[in-house]
């Protein structure tokens, strides 16, 4: 009898190797952070209405999407073709890369949320030469990597959802960042774009 590809290639797992990736490197990062009296977790600590509100809004949407997921993983809720979930299995891969390598090129600068009181460095070197926002960046692909896999619209509001806030939450921390390092975050800006790139004949 001949398999189908939809049938030879173990989706469940996959899908699940490419949220133990991401998760793994959060949770561990945190770990790490947290030996070193370093406070992560920054969401709604003392801030003003509007900062804490996207902010408390964007954790609900990170958190709530993961139950999403694995009710979709586990049910096989799924609408999209072998190839398109394969392919998703490669992007949500390259998310969960882009958001480890991030995370190590932020070394004790990366907080969830923006800081209230830690006084973190403007970090510009490495993938943040080609990205302002590498971490957002594999957050968004592992959520299309897995809404590819299992595509329905439970995974598809949530990822939505949650992509809506992440990008609120960048307009924040940029507004954050311009008045704490002022020109020296301007001139970054102007050469490196929000998600990815470079202006041409700008150097690193």
């Amino acid at each position: 009898m001949k398999i189908s590809l939809e049938e030879a290639i173990p989706y469940r797992l996959l899908a699940l190797s490419v949220l133990a990736v991401f998760y793994g490197t959060y949770l561990v990062k945190q770990w790490m952070q947290k030996r070193r009296g370093i406070q992560t977790m920054q969401i709604g600590r003392g801030k003003e209405v509007q900062t804490n509100t996207v902010e408390t809004l964007m954790g609900i949407a990170t958190v709530g999407i993961i139950p999403a997921q694995l009710l979709s993983i586990t049910f096989g809720w799924s609408h999209l073709s072998a190839n398109a979930r394969f392919t998703g299995f490669c992007v949500g891969m390259v998310g969960d890369l882009i958001f480890l390598i991030s995370v190590l090129c932020m070394n004790d600068s990366w907080r969830a949320g923006i800081p209230a009181n830690d006084k973190t460095e403007l970090v510009t070197g490495g993938i943040y030469a080609y990205s302002r926002n590498p971490a957002f960046l594999g957050f968004y692909l592992q959520y299309i990597g897995v809404l590819l896999m299992y595509c329905n619209l439970l995974t598809g509001m949530f990822t939505v959802f949650a992509m809506v806030m992440l990008h609120l939450q960048i307009l924040q921390e940029e507004r954050y960042l311009t008045a704490v390092f002022g020109k020296a975050y301007l001139d970054y800006r102007h050469r490196v774009f929000r998600y990815l790139g470079r202006r041409k004949g700008e150097k690193k």
